[in-house]
C-alpha cells in the first residue's frame, strides 16, 4: 500500500521518520535528522526527530514521529512528548501512525493542536510552509464568494462561482 509521498506502508518508527522525510523532500523542503537542541530538565540531551526547512523562507518546523503498531503502553509516554514540544526553539508537532494507538489516544493527540496523522501531513505541511497545492492543478484556485447576511447563494457558505 502506498501512503503520502507514494512511500510503502510504515511498519516501525525509523520507517516512520524516512517515509515524513521524503515526503518533506518531495515538497522541496530541506531535511536535518536527530537535531540536537539543548538538554531536558533531568539533564538528558534533547533530540527532534526531523526537522524541516523551507528553502526560500527559512520557515522551519520539528516533527517527533511516533509509531505503535500494537496496542500497548508506547503511547502513554506521548502526553510528555507533546509538552517537551513547548520548550522547543522552533514550532514543532508529532507525526503519528500505526493500528497500534488507541481511539482515545487519537482523539488527545488531534485535540492537542501539535499532532498530525502520516495521512493528513502532506496537506498540513503544504499550509504551515505555504506550499502550492499540488493537488488542485497548476491554476490559482477558484474565487470563493461568500453569502450575504440574508444567507444568499448557500446561507453563507463558501461556494466558487
Amino acid at each position: 500500500m502506498n501512503m503520502p509521498g507514494g512511500q510503502d506502508a510504515v511498519t516501525s518508527g525509523a520507517d516512520l521518520e524516512r517515509a515524513v522525510a521524503a515526503l518533506a523532500q518531495t515538497l522541496g523542503l530541506q531535511v536535518r535528522t536527530q537535531v540536537r537542541v539543548a538538554r531536558r530538565l533531568w539533564g538528558a540531551e534533547r533530540r527532534i526527530d526531523l526537522v524541516l526547512r523551507h528553502p526560500d523562507s527559512d520557515r522551519s518546523l520539528g516533527i517527533e514521529c511516533k509509531y505503535q503498531g500494537t496496542g500497548g503502553s508506547a503511547e502513554e509516554k506521548i502526553p510528555a512528548t507533546i509538552q517537551d514540544i513547548a520548550a522547543w526553539p522552533i514550532p514543532g508537532i508529532v507525526v503519528f501512525d500505526g493500528a497500534g494507538f488507541s481511539a482515545n489516544m487519537r482523539a488527545y493527540l488531534h485535540s492537542t493542536g501539535k499532532a498530525v496523522a502520516y495521512e493528513d501531513l502532506r496537506g498540513w505541511l503544504t499550509l504551515f510552509f505555504g506550499l502550492p497545492d499540488a493537488s488542485v492543478g497548476a491554476g490559482p484556485p477558484a474565487p470563493v464568494t461568500l453569502g450575504d447576511a440574508d444567507g444568499a447563494k448557500g446561507g453563507g457558505e463558501p461556494t466558487a462561482d
